[in-house]
């Protein structure tokens, strides 16, 4: 046998893969991680008893803002490095747009803030507690993308786990939005941030040991 017929031998009853089905397997075990840590908010954080009320005012939307758009990049970028050619694209560049904008935002509050204030409004009321929440609501929703990536074809493990970790970290900031009453731009911005990059380190160390095909 030759290799065009080996070829067309073993590609006979392959079936086409549809279009759309990485990203509908990737939003499945995303969808469903984001609904299992909503649930563990309300059930062990609880949502603020202000919420309808914060929902109206700026603070909460740059919190949300911030976080929403480190989660659309690092799924940008997950989605890309679930195929076997592992190239990012611009996504990871890109989320160096956000963390300036809060940046700003944050040596603006400094700005009209008197300095003994400052650690204070660093620290917030929640500090101690911040990081380790949003790491631990991004776990749940990193199980789901691991489930999503046992039909993917990555090539570049720790990379694709750092970034997989990377959305976990900030979808899980954003419902943790829910709770958090903080409303320093110098919290979020250092507090949130420490939350998702333990969620990226933790991908990145469990990436080439959980998403080997």
């Amino acid at each position: 046998m030759n290799s065009e017929d080996l070829i067309a031998a073993l590609s006979r009853d392959v079936r086409p893969v549809p279009r759309h089905a990485l990203g509908q397997r990737v939003g499945l075990g995303l969808g469903a991680g984001v609904l299992a840590t909503l649930i563990v908010v309300g059930g062990w954080l609880g949502y603020r008893p202000d919420l309808m009320f914060a929902m109206h005012g700026a603070v909460f939307w740059i919190k949300s803002i911030y976080t929403i758009s480190l989660a659309i990049c690092a799924t940008g970028a997950t989605l890309r490095l679930a195929r076997p050619d592992g190239r990012v694209g611009g996504w990871l560049p890109l989320m160096i747009v956000p963390v300036l904008g809060l940046a700003a935002i944050a040596v603006g509050e400094l700005a009209m803030t008197p300095k003994g204030d400052w650690l204070a409004m660093w620290l917030g009321h929640s500090w101690k507690v911040c990081s380790r929440n949003v790491f631990l609501l991004a776990v749940p929703i990193f199980a789901g993308l691991l489930w999503s990536f046992r039909r993917l074809a990555p090539t570049r493990l720790a990379l694709a786990g750092m970034t997989a970790g990377m959305a976990a970290g900030a979808w899980g900031a954003t419902l943790y939005c829910l709770h958090c009453p903080e409303t320093s731009a110098l919290f979020v911005l250092t507090w949130y941030t420490l939350g998702m990059a333990a969620a990226a380190v933790l991908g990145a160390v469990l990436g080439p040991r959980l998403l080997r095909w």
